[in-house]
């Protein structure tokens, strides 16, 4: 079993699913009845993009049991790889789902999101956002200028109405000091550059020391 490809395949699903399911509440925050139409399948289409991009040139990129137990039938996936893969998704989805509710209540949905929501969602977009930023510019520079911008479209559909979808310090900071609100930047501030942090070590840690794919 390839641990490393394992771990890719958690990062990832939890990557996907993360955005995927923060679409979900962010869809319940808004009036419009409507939006879920296209907030949801967006988020999860750019967020399966974004994964793919991330962590999908080590593991093959599955982040669905369906699709590993199709590539281990047609034997592109070894019997061991396919039952880590499995379990690694499961594991991530889980991991997704316990953000997203700890970051996002009932009560916040419909009330607001709390300081620490907010500052949880933040940090973890970025953290995101940061891992397919590194590896689209190493990997595929070429889809780069297309990658992050879809990336950071997911992001908004998925946080916008939660966070605020800042994950930018630079932003958030020009915003609050023009409209002299700064109650609030610190989680804009804190967010972004931990969950930079996060985002680089991830990258650093599955990706960052190998060369680059021959061309």
């Amino acid at each position: 079993m390839d641990i490393k490809k394992v771990v890719a395949e958690l990062l990832g699903t939890f990557l996907f699913f993360t955005i995927g399911y923060l679409s979900v509440a962010a869809f319940h925050a808004t009036s419009v009845p409507t939006a879920g139409l296209l907030v949801v399948p967006f988020s999860f289409g750019f967020g399966l993009l974004a994964a793919i991009f991330a962590f999908g040139h080590i593991s093959g990129g599955h982040f669905n049991p369906a699709v590993t137990i199709a590539m281990v039938l047609d034997r592109r996936t070894t019997p061991a790889d396919g039952i880590g893969y499995i379990v690694a998704q499961i594991v991530g989805a889980i991991l997704a789902g316990l953000l997203v509710m700890a970051a996002v209540s009932q009560q916040a949905v419909t009330q607001g999101i709390s300081d620490t929501g907010a500052l949880f969602i933040e940090t973890a977009a970025t953290a995101a956002f940061l891992a397919v930023i590194l590896a689209s510019t190493k990997r595929a520079p070429a889809l780069a200028g297309l990658v992050i911008p879809l990336t950071l479209v997911a992001i908004h559909f998925a946080t916008a109405t939660l966070s605020g979808a800042s994950v930018n310090p630079a932003r958030s900071l020009g915003s609050a000091l023009v409209g002299g609100d700064l109650s609030k930047i610190w989680i804009y501030l804190v967010g972004p550059v931990v969950g930079g942090v996060i985002g680089w070590v991830a990258w650093r840690v599955m990706d960052g020391g190998a060369e680059p794919a021959a061309a």
